[in-house]
């Protein structure tokens, strides 16, 4: 389980989901080789990239209630321990991504994991706008599967995937943040709400409205097939009303189902 905490899985997953999904958007034949690069080779890249920045974000995790049980707050793990893990994944990943991609699909990864360490991380201690340049890691991993079916990125189709995918990045942060406004003020992130932590504002819900918009363009668009685009839309509608209501259970619930959602609107 320490391992599994580092790693932070589901979210790993939920990566892997999506750069699954920019593979089965591109109109070729399914090679499983492909296909397994595309979901564990971004999979593991994101399990890296959350293992490092506990490593780099140690200092902070220990003055946070939500964090302060993970591997290296509690000394479960060594810093060392925790960077070779992570370490391990990335080079994995990369090289997974390398062979049964192209130079591409490596290059595609680097830059995620480069924006998400080097750019992300660092200014998230300094700045709210962390959030929405945080939001552009979301983007990589549609584009990472797309690439390995061996599609241009300069393409349509998958520059509006990705466009969606940065779209839903930021009222799913923005939530986070919400929900847990006090580790973050106690650690001094800066935050993208005001100060009664209330995220049914004007700005929230604009978000909202943005993604819900941006992903209704898909099925009008072709990218996703006319004949699911009425379970597509029917699915979309809670996502838009839970900018205006009050549980934010049901947010998070609409919002961490929509990649998978996408994935599957795309190949069933």
């Amino acid at each position: 389980m320490t391992v599994l905490t580092l790693l932070r899985w589901r979210l790993a997953l939920m990566n892997g989901v999506s750069a699954l999904g920019g593979y089965l958007l591109f109109p070729a034949a399914i090679e499983l080789s492909r296909v397994l690069a595309a979901f564990g080779g971004t999979a593991l890249l994101a399990a890296g990239c959350s293992a490092i920045n506990q490593v780099l974000e140690r200092d902070l995790d220990c003055l946070m209630e939500r964090t302060k049980g993970r591997p290296l707050p509690t000394g479960a793990m060594s810093v060392a321990t925790a960077a070779g893990i992570g370490s391990a994944c990335l080079l994995a990943g990369l090289i997974w991504m390398g062979f049964a991609g192209s130079l591409v699909t490596a290059l595609l990864g680097t830059a995620a994991l480069f924006w998400y360490l080097a750019v992300y991380t660092p200014l998230k201690r300094l700045t709210s706008m962390s959030l929405p340049i945080g939001a552009l890691c979301g983007a990589f991993s549609p584009l990472i599967g797309w690439a390995l079916a061996g599609g241009k990125l300069s393409h349509h189709r998958i520059l509006l995937v990705a466009g969606v995918m940065f779209l839903w990045q930021i009222p799913h942060f923005w939530l986070l943040q919400r929900r847990y406004r006090t580790d973050y003020r106690a650690a001094g992130i800066p935050l993208c709400e005001d100060a009664t932590g209330n995220s049914r504002t004007p700005l929230f819900a604009l978000w909202i409205t943005a993604l819900v918009a941006g992903a209704m363009l898909l099925p009008v668009l072709g990218i996703i097939p006319q004949q699911r685009a009425f379970w597509y839309a029917l699915f979309l509608l809670p996502i838009f009303l839970s900018a205006f209501l009050p549980s934010e259970k049901f947010r998070f619930a609409c919002l961490n189902l929509f990649p998978l959602l996408l994935t599957l609107s795309i190949w069933l």
